[in-house]
């Protein structure tokens, strides 16, 4: 298919593939649904919010993106629709609870989306309960993720208020399908690709990681009964319905783990790593970790500024001796990290494939337990800092569905800039009891090993 409705068409990346791969899996298509909602207390023009909304998908190309399908080469393609005509609904809560409010947006996010030629996300402005007014924005994942949202929203409030108080007309947001275009060619067989894949190839090849439970070596242990000396298992059910749990860090401590990151040169994500792997150990006596982490693949300003989705998942594997100390451990994973960044643009699918292949692992089983996330983009620092101390609020909705036991996205809440850890999980393999405990001792191991970086991991689990 070269061209759809007079446009030119292009080929799905590697990123959108993975997100097919994983739908085709799940019987509740609302799966690949991101909702968000956005609202200032303060009271808007809604004519001209509109406005702002129309011209932020004017200059956002992959808010524009339709997909289609080649029923003779059995292959999805993508094209960009000229502008965005849909009407912008508003939509007042008042008079309603905002438990109510929450619950018709939370409606709104497990629907799924019509996939050829139509529109991939929706915009509702709204009006809550506790008389706040901003934006509802649904997304599809094969097109958006939280960075391209918050760039997108950024825009908007950015628009609104060029025309409102004269603040600098935003920059330009960038092409999507130029930044679609180096991805395809640098899947297309290209030395840099060459180079990924020996990368990978060679650290799979190195030896066979194992499972840790979340709450111990029970599922391994299962696993084993059906497949003696297996050191994968079965995490994830056939049931994919899913809660959204929520735990919040307050400002002051999180200002205390963002300290220690800065003084020690250490990224957040490093020392989540850290306080996840630390508990795996902890539960399951085991030195050797494996869990998921999702990376952004966002460094050039092309890749920052042209939306779309990004994010490429790989396993993260750290083996640290009890006898190590915390700040061994966490230089061993920014170490570790710095090396894996550098080869992001790989395929997870191929990744995966490869390590299934080479290790004989059985179908449906894996390694990890969970995946992590780390979003240190703000809309704080981009955008609404310029509002002065008007205070917003920012919230999330889940779409109900998950082909993961757990995915824990962790970010920084836009009133106190503290942490909020989102917690996606099946139902039917986590429990909330579970989380807590998880979040209470993954918590407990960072601030410990922050305030005491020279103890060793072994005295650190004892304390705790």
């Amino acid at each position: 298919m070269k061209t759809r409705n007079g446009h030119k068409t292009y080929p799905l990346n590697v990123a959108q593939k993975f997100h097919i791969y994983y739908m085709d899996f799940c019987p509740k298509k609302e799966v690949l649904n991101i909702g968000t909602s956005l609202t200032i207390e303060y009271e808007l023009d809604i004519e001209e919010l509109k406005r702002a909304v129309y011209k932020a998908y004017e200059r956002c190309e992959s808010m524009r993106v339709r997909f289609a399908y080649d029923k003779k080469e059995e292959q999805w393609y993508q094209y960009v629709a000229d502008r965005e005509e849909r009407d912008i609904e508003y939509v007042d809560f008042t008079g309603k609870t905002m438990e109510e409010a929450a619950e018709i947006m939370t409606g709104w996010t497990q629907v799924p989306f019509q996939r050829e030629d139509s529109p991939m996300n929706r915009v509702v402005m709204i009006k809550t309960p506790d008389g706040c007014q901003g934006l509802y924005v649904l997304g599809d994942h094969m097109l958006m993720d939280a960075q391209s949202l918050i760039c997108f929203l950024r825009d908007v409030i950015e628009l609104y208020c060029n025309v409102k108080f004269e603040y600098p007309y935003p920059l330009d947001m960038r092409s999507f399908t130029e930044q679609l275009e180096k991805d395809l060619a640098y899947e297309a067989g290209s030395k840099a690709q060459a180079r990924d894949r020996e990368y990978f190839q060679k650290l799979i090849e190195t030896s066979e990681p194992i499972f840790n439970g979340i709450e111990g070596p029970g599922q391994l242990e299962e696993a084993r009964k059906k497949f003696p000396g297996t050191r994968a298992a079965f995490s994830a059910t056939a049931q994919v319905d899913s809660a959204l749990d929520i735990f919040h860090l307050e400002e002051e401590p999180t200002q205390r783990l963002m300290r220690f990151c800065e003084e020690q040169h250490v990224s957040l994500q490093c020392l989540l790593i850290m306080g996840i792997r630390t508990y795996l150990q902890k539960m399951n006596d085991n030195d050797d970790v494996s869990i998921n982490v999702a990376y952004a693949r966002r460094a050039t300003l092309l890749e920052k500024k042209s939306g779309g989705t990004r994010i490429h998942s790989f396993p993260f594997r750290t083996i640290l001796s009890k006898d190590q100390t915390f700040m061994e451990g966490i230089l061993a994973i920014r170490n570790g990290q710095n090396e894996v960044f550098r080869h992001t643009n790989f395929n997870p699918v191929e990744y995966f494939a490869y390590r299934s292949k080479t290790y004989n692992t059985p179908q449906g089983a894996t390694y990890e337990p969970l995946a992590l996330t780390y979003q240190p983009m703000t809309l704080k620092e981009k955008g609404l800092d310029q509002l002065g101390d008007i205070r917003y609020k920012t919230k999330w909705y889940p779409n109900g569905a998950t082909v993961q036991a757990m995915y824990l996205t962790v970010m920084h809440r836009p009133d106190d800039n503290g942490l909020d850890f989102n917690f996606e999980h099946q139902v039917a393999a986590v429990s909330r009891e579970t989380l807590e405990r998880f979040y209470y001792y993954m918590c407990k191991i960072m601030f410990k090993g922050t305030e005491n970086p020279n103890l060793k991991i072994g005295d650190i689990i004892k304390l705790i």
